[in-house]
């Protein structure tokens, strides 16, 4: 049987299906029969090439992939042929670099990005390198787990820079599909979660995962959080993409809070206006976070295997990707959207 892949031929453009010759893993890599694939903000941001540099088409677009092992290549010996795995959006790293060296292989100059600088998860069949699979339990729910690949460790490893105390106020400045994850990870970090959205139906939504608090984003809410935590957050996760959350994130924390930059705004709303003697006199600190290292995506995974974390999940199948796609665009996703391969 062929493998069918959806593909970036063309910026700005609808997904393209295709016919391959199922690809043959090489050294250090493994083949994957996809089961299931999240749908990200940024497959979006990949498909309509908002940022610079833009993905190298014709790609494949998709990095909460989960699946199971169908070829070794030579040189892998950890995993078996049948095994459950996943893959995100880390699809390698060189490993000998001062980042990698340091633990921060996000960051890495040779990094490599699965669905952005190497296939990803929007096809039938997936070719990863096997030392950035990461082994599931047999049985696993893979539809449940594959926004963990993404949405999970993304937002782990933000609430991890944050560096808040257990007890502390953690904001989570839009609750979409990131959003939501981030509250539930809050939660069981011992932190107090105060969600900010303009959707009454996600504020609600926050309340209901374990939020303490739901502010409405509009003019008030600077004011409305200062009242909520006596004084304003200790950290705020930006998960929203809207360059206005960011500038009314920072000043919803207290003195000596941390803002963690995590969502993606694409193009010209890259852009934000910051006053540098409120982070200076009140020693406020910025944090940028990118998506999670290895250790981060095991780490966030085992939140969800013990049950401590759940995504909100919609399936649709994998020929409707252009349409799930446009549905994010449009926003109209709560939670997350995953699609699921035909057999």
């Amino acid at each position: 049987m062929p493998s069918t892949a959806a593909v970036i031929k063309a910026l700005k453009q609808p997904l393209a299906f295709e016919c391959r010759e199922i690809p043959e893993p090489g050294p250090g890599e493994v083949l994957i029969r996809v089961a299931a694939c999240g749908v990200c903000h940024s497959d979006l941001h990949a498909a309509d090439g908002d940022w610079d540099p833009p993905p190298n088409v014709p790609i494949v677009p998709g990095h909460e992939v989960t699946g199971h092992v169908l070829r070794l290549g030579t040189g892998v010996n950890h995993l078996s042929v049948g095994d459950p795995v996943g893959v995100a959006w880390m699809g390698g790293a060189c490993g000998r670099c001062a980042a990698c060296l340091s633990g921060m292989e996000t960051i890495c100059p040779s990094g490599e990005a699965t669905g952005y600088t190497r296939d990803g998860g929007y096809a039938t069949h997936l070719v990863a390198r096997a030392d950035f699979v990461l082994p599931l339990p047999k049985g696993a729910d893979l539809v449940a787990l594959a926004p963990i690949l993404c949405a999970g460790v993304t937002t782990y490893r933000a609430l991890k820079r944050a560096g808040a105390k257990a007890g502390d106020f953690v904001g989570v400045i839009g609750v979409g599909g990131l959003g939501h994850v981030a509250i539930q990870y809050a939660k069981a970090m011992g932190y107090r979660a105060v969600a900010v959205d303009l959707a009454p139906e996600k504020l609600e939504l926050a309340l209901r995962l374990g939020a303490e608090a739901a502010v409405h984003a509009g003019p008030d809410a600077v004011a409305r959080v200062m009242d909520e935590t006596g004084g304003g957050l200790h950290a705020a996760l930006v998960t929203a993409t809207a360059p206005a959350a960011f500038e009314q994130a920072l000043d919803m924390t207290r003195p000596g809070g941390t803002t963690v930059f995590v969502g993606l705004p694409g193009g010209a709303g890259d852009r934000i206006g910051v006053s540098i003697a409120s982070l200076a006199n009140w020693e406020r600190s910025i944090r940028g976070s990118n998506v999670g290292t290895r250790a981060d995506l095991a780490e966030a995974m085992g939140f969800a295997l013990r049950g401590l974390v759940h995504c909100t999940t919609e399936t649709m199948p994998f020929s409707a990707a252009n349409e799930a796609l446009e549905r994010l665009r449009q926003g109209t996703v709560t939670g997350r959207l995953v699609l699921t391969m035909e057999e």
